[in-house]
């Protein structure tokens, strides 16, 4: 591998301008310390730094890129449509044609909104909920991100039962005093809440799989309990599919779990890498939203064309492709008994969770279902595991935090490069 030198002197010039060097937070690189690589450019499962140094990609842009990088059809896509025009701010034919496939894609939605990213989506997803309910306080789970609209940075309070407090300067308390807090595979404590709270919940907002505590699977009958609790007592389900729509299937983690949610939240590859997010549900619950009903959502720039032919490119590979879903599981569960196989070996504690393309290592010997058992991981052995893999030229989140994704176009010999890098540098922890 180059040294990083083209990388350092990038990110010293963008912290004149940006704050901390970046766009985003976690990709400078403050969990685990060091300079962040700049990319320069990426194809099918690799991308390649300022430096000129190739990675294998475990990222995907944090998802969106299933089946690769600049994979063709998207890429012509979105040449063809720039021909046209960049934007118009009028409806446009090809908005209604990718909601059409993915309606006939996802279980149990009749209508769909588009807007511009993954934070979009669930804001207006709980707004809508909101309305239509005409209650408001939500349920969100600790360690599950959805963006950072001011409802979603809540932390816990001091009683199992209590309001949430927020965890960001700029979040008033009367907005959290309306999020409560619940565990993450945890009914019993989800349904003291709402005994606590009787009439007064909206939503329950949730991942189905959560990614940004690590990959973290619901539990055994913990997606049916919700629906039940929900159904019982009038709270619609949000499942925030920005992370598992169209990756765990085809319909997402509905389908994949065949659990049903009231409103769906989608982003990642609903957008084929360009910045598209969508909110989805029957006509009942849509039809209150504006223009149609009262709710009110607007973006000048949803419905992007650029970003429709994008995505509209990338759902169509994926619905004409009837093994892409089978051939994922089968090369993240060879990614996941290879890396498991080495960490036995190292005697260090660790779990790893998986469930189909999205996977992560934590060094905790417990199990890691939840918030707390995630943040209770060494974190010091993934810094210096995550820094070994980038100097043996693989990219993995720069997080303990964030899930593993893995695309269509890695090869075995990508894979068998990955797990012997991962024995290799776990040798040296």
């Amino acid at each position: 591998m180059k040294l990083y030198q083209r990388s350092s002197a990038l990110f010293a010039d963008a912290l004149k301008v940006l704050p901390g060097g970046v766009n985003s937070p976690v990709r400078a690189f403050k969990a685990v310390g060091g300079t962040p690589i700049f990319a320069d450019r990426a194809k099918g499962p690799y991308v390649f730094d300022a430096d000129g140094n190739r990675f294998i990609d475990y990222i995907n842009s944090w998802g969106p890129m299933i089946l690769g990088h600049a994979y063709p059809p998207v890429i012509d896509a979105i040449i063809e449509m720039a021909k046209k025009g960049t934007s118009f701010g009028m409806p446009t034919e090809i908005e209604t044609e990718i909601a059409q496939l993915a309606i006939n894609m996802v279980p149990n939605i009749d209508k769909i909104r588009f807007v511009n990213s993954g934070t979009e989506a669930c804001m207006s997803a709980v707004r809508l909920a909101r309305g239509y309910t005409g209650r408001s306080k939500i349920i969100k789970f600790a360690g599950c991100y959805h963006g950072h609209s001011d409802s979603f940075l809540i932390q816990a309070g001091s009683g199992a039962v209590t309001f949430g407090s927020p965890n960001s300067p700029g979040v008033t308390q009367g907005t959290a005093m309306d999020t409560l807090l619940a565990r993450y595979n945890d009914l019993e404590h989800v349904e003291e809440i709402i005994s606590s709270n009787i009439g007064e919940i909206a939503c329950i907002i949730l991942e189905p799989v959560a990614g940004n505590m690590g990959c973290i699977p619901p539990g055994d009958g913990f997606l049916e309990g919700l629906r039940r609790l929900c159904d019982k007592n009038n709270i619609l389900l949000i499942f925030d599919e920005v992370m598992t729509g169209f990756r765990l299937a085809k319909g997402g983690a509905q389908e994949r779990f065949g659990v049903n949610a009231d409103i769906l939240c989608f982003g990642k590859v609903i957008g084929g890498g360009m910045p598209v997010g969508a909110f989805a549900a029957r006509n009942e619950i849509m039809e209150h939203l504006a223009p149609l009903g009262k709710v009110y959502q607007a973006g000048t720039l949803s419905g992007n064309p650029l970003a429709m032919a994008a995505g509209l490119a990338m759902l169509k590979s994926l619905e004409a492709d009837t093994d892409i879903f089978k051939r994922l599981d089968e090369k993240t569960e060879y990614l996941r008994k290879g890396i498991d196989d080495g960490l036995k070996e190292s005697g260090l504690p660790y779990t790893i969770n998986q469930l189909g393309s999205m996977l992560s290592v934590h060094f905790n010997e417990k199990p890691v279902i939840d918030f707390e058992t995630s943040a209770n991981a060494n974190n010091e052995y993934f810094k210096k595991y995550f820094h070994g893999m980038l100097a043996n030229g693989i990219y993995i989140a720069p997080s303990a935090f964030e899930t593993w994704f893995i695309c269509d176009a890695l090869t075995y010999e990508d894979l068998d490069k990955t797990i012997e890098a991962s024995n290799k540098v776990l040798q040296t922890l």
